[in-house]
């Protein structure tokens, strides 16, 4: 393409500024040919504003069509040129810009690409972009070039013209997507809105609700709905026991030890059909001992509520002299503190229901294995019924993500969580995060799982899952070290303009994108329980 087909309507002449004079390898300077070009201009429907920053200009080259965006725009200050301006001699003034170059199209291209190492040269003639070479922009802004349908537009370009943003869900989903931004910021009402529109382009998502507040946002002809504890089981045979442990919170010291010691016990109790916890004080050693290890693989289900008091009787120790075990007041005060943090869980009547592997409930590992090999389908999972508690949280996010890394044969889908940080981070685990999720982050993508996180603080999130993400929408933040966290992602004024956004405003940031993106999120018609109440 050349340039004078980019300004077919309009001759280009009417748009050109200056030439290049500077070149460097991060950056360019045009020398403008006079201060009266900088001034405000309307040519037909196009409206001119070239006396201040980030607006677009093509250079046109040997090598192509290089596409540039304004960073600085400045006049020399000396005495004379003061006097010139003073007296309307305009024509005199050599004003000078800095351009930042983000794309080249060559001659037998339509769109731009990344420059690579390519770059302007001394003397080449530096245009004002027109609505034409904008919208070649915005067509070219994804680098891959893909035959996918873009989803239904969910913003708008803020410095564009207001603009339409609409993507590829590649673009946005297979570098894993991730929203971050203070309270009140307008994190959640974006995510519904690209969730709305990958619901309704018939993409499919498994969305994980921890608070509840996506409930009734999409049909259930749209989205399975499944709400843990109510409508939705699982057998406690199908936790592992780091899982377990990470339900309870345990700590690092003995407490695993015990809970693990406790629910063999009780698997013993269930293989043998009883229904009472198993009494060690006062029992055979050697018998026990004996009777506890014909606990087969097989034989992994066991009653929940009856863990307290199994841990309490595991209070026991090996007597120097005899054969039977004593009761042990060192160890049954060492044990207390897990007893009561397990009995608090099991207060919670939702939970016991959904640790009770009910046949005639929802199963749902079943239900996740139906979803990920069926096509065109979502599956919408409220956990806040179980309670806000972390271990729960943290413990159903590693069950399901180590469940669905370990199938085969996936419909890829985008899969969905809120508050991300709520699961993420473990206070008594050795482990400071846990790993199930950023096994999938590694290990998804090639399985066709893509991750859409939300959070307010990035720095709750494992640095090894960030730096898998490649695509961000970043909402307001204020506090240096969440900025901190991210700013590898941003250039130095995309940083500094994060703690300035409005509600709903963001910056969208991706390997798949040729430039930053400054957007306003276009709020859905889905219902939502997130409004703030008036004080």
């Amino acid at each position: 393409m050349t340039i004078d087909s980019l300004y077919d309507a309009i001759d280009k002449n009417n748009f050109y500024i200056g030439r290049i004079s500077q070149v460097y390898r991060d950056n360019s300077i045009a020398q403008v040919e006079n201060l009266s070009l900088l001034s405000h201009r309307k040519i037909v429907d196009e409206a001119l504003c070239p006396n201040t920053i980030n607006y677009l200009v093509v250079i046109d080259s040997i090598q192509g069509i290089f596409l540039g965006e304004v960073f600085q725009t400045k006049v020399s200050s000396a005495e004379n040129i003061h006097d010139s301006i003073n007296h309307g001699k305009v024509e005199t003034v050599f004003p000078e810009i800095n351009i930042d170059i983000i794309g080249l199209m060559s001659h037998h291209d339509k769109k731009f690409a990344l420059p690579e190492f390519l770059t302007v040269g001394v003397t080449d003639k530096v245009y004002l972009a027109n609505k034409n070479v904008t919208q070649v922009y915005l067509n070219s802004v994804e680098v891959a070039d893909l035959s996918e349908n873009p989803l239904p537009s969910f913003a708008t370009y803020l410095n564009r013209n207001s603009a339409e943003v609409s993507l590829r869900p590649s673009t946005l989903f297979n570098h894993h997507l991730f929203a971050v931004g203070a309270t009140n910021s307008g994190k959640s009402t974006s995510a519904l809105s690209i969730l709305d529109k990958v619901v309704t382009a018939k993409k499919k998502a498994l969305i994980i609700d921890p608070t509840g507040e996506y409930f009734d946002s999409f049909s259930t002809q749209e989205v399975k709905k499944l709400s843990l504890g109510k409508d939705t089981t699982i057998s406690p045979g199908k936790i592992t026991m780091q899982q377990w442990s990470m339900l309870f919170e345990t700590n690092s010291n003995t407490q695993s030890a015990v809970l693990s010691e406790a629910i063999q016990s009780l698997r013993y109790q269930r293989k043998n059909g009883q229904t009472t916890y198993l009494k060690k004080a006062g029992e055979d050693i050697a018998q026990m001992q004996q009777q506890l290890s014909s606990v087969s693989k097989v034989d992994t289900d066991f009653d929940v509520s009856l863990l307290p008091e199994q841990i309490a009787a595991e209070s026991v120790s090996e007597p120097v002299k005899g054969t039977n075990y004593e009761y042990n007041t060192f160890k049954a005060n060492s044990n207390s503190y897990l007893v009561q943090k397990v009995t608090y869980q099991l207060g919670n009547t939702k939970f016991l229901t959904f640790f009770s592997g009910n046949q005639q409930m929802n199963n749902l590992l079943d239900e996740i294995e139906d979803f990920i090999h069926t096509p065109n389908t979502s599956l919408y999972i409220n956990t806040s019924t179980l309670g806000v508690a972390e271990g729960i949280g943290g413990m159903i996010i590693d069950l399901i993500c180590n469940y669905i890394i370990s199938q085969n044969n996936i419909s890829p889908f985008v899969f969905f969580i809120d508050e991300v940080h709520r699961y993420t981070k473990s206070q008594y685990s050795e482990n400071e995060f846990h790993n199930g999720l950023t096994l999938v982050a590694r290990e998804g993508r090639k399985k066709g799982i893509f991750l859409f996180l939300t959070t307010q603080n990035p720095q709750d999130v494992s640095p090894i899952l960030l730096g898998q993400v490649g695509t961000l929408l970043i909402h307001r933040l204020t506090h240096n070290d969440e900025i901190k966290s991210i700013q590898n992602h941003l250039d130095d004024y995309a940083v500094k303009q994060v703690k300035k956004l409005n509600q709903g405003e963001a910056v969208l940031t991706s390997v798949n994108l040729l430039h930053n993106l400054f957007v306003q999120v276009t709020k859905c018609g889905r219902k939502q329980y997130n409004e703030t109440p008036m004080l």
